[in-house]
């Protein structure tokens, strides 16, 4: 599971990169308690910046996934 430091210089990227700037309560609730797998994080970002992931552009879905999961492969890494 990513730590919170991890989770909030994720959501620092997926701001700066893709333009899915979390309200502060929204984004210390993903740190507190933070999806394990890439497709529910993906999906939560999606609904905690107001949009629905299943009717989302799913190019745009997509970028957000693959930042999520370099995140992902970072924090795995030794």
């Amino acid at each position: 599971m990513l730590t919170p430091r991890e989770v909030e210089l994720l959501l620092q990227k997926l701001c700066v990169d893709l333009g899915f700037c979390l309200e502060p309560d929204e984004a210390a609730r993903l740190q507190a308690a933070p999806p394990t797998d890439m497709r529910a994080f993906a999906d939560a970002v999606f609904l905690a910046d107001g949009f629905d992931p299943s009717t989302a552009d799913r190019r745009l879905w997509r970028q957000v996934r693959d930042v999520i999961a370099a995140a992902f492969a970072r924090h795995e890494e030794p």
